[in-house]
């Protein structure tokens, strides 16, 4: 399944590196831990080895199909969203959620172009926060380039 130094991306905090399988005792039981490091944001989480599977989980993707998801997904003409940014929000959190790069490419789409015609809500610029971060380090981790040199090419497939 997964093993120590593949880089995968763990939806909602992004691509990082499996550091390390370390068991740990919490109230007398014993289990194993994936010990993930999250370059951006250098965070490092913890991840029940049993609960992997329902985690969503996933390797990162190689470059050619990194570039053919944000070349479709940049080309796409947005579907028309609720008018109701509570229901957009919980509508996008679904899709993040589920670790899948289209559809948080999708999701970073809609709300950076939405931004450019009107303001988002406070949790709409969260969750475009949380989406561009997401992209931007699986796009680091696939290509081993910077942050910034990841920011570039993701604000290229957007000015296309």
């Amino acid at each position: 399944m997964f093993e120590k130094g593949e880089a995968v991306v763990y939806p909602m905090h992004g691509a990082g590196i499996i550091e390390d399988l370390e068991e740990k005792n919490f109230d007398g039981i014993s289990k194993n831990y994936f010990v993930l490091r999250i370059p951006l944001g250098n965070l490092t989480v913890l991840l029940c080895e049993e609960t992997i599977e329902s985690s969503n989980l996933r390797h990162i993707l190689p470059q050619n199909k990194i570039i053919k998801i944000m070349s479709n997904a940049t080309q796409m003409p947005s579907p028309s969203k609720p008018d109701n940014w509570n229901q957009r929000y919980k509508d996008n959190m679904e899709k993040i959620k589920t670790g899948e790069l289209l559809k948080t490419v999708e999701v970073y789409c809609e709300l950076y172009h939405r931004e450019r015609e009107k303001s988002l809500s406070g949790a709409e610029k969260k969750v475009l926060t949380t989406a561009k971060k997401i992209v931007v380090s699986e796009i680091m981790l696939s290509f081993n380039i910077d942050k910034q040199k990841a920011e570039d090419m993701l604000e290229g497939f957007m000015a296309k």
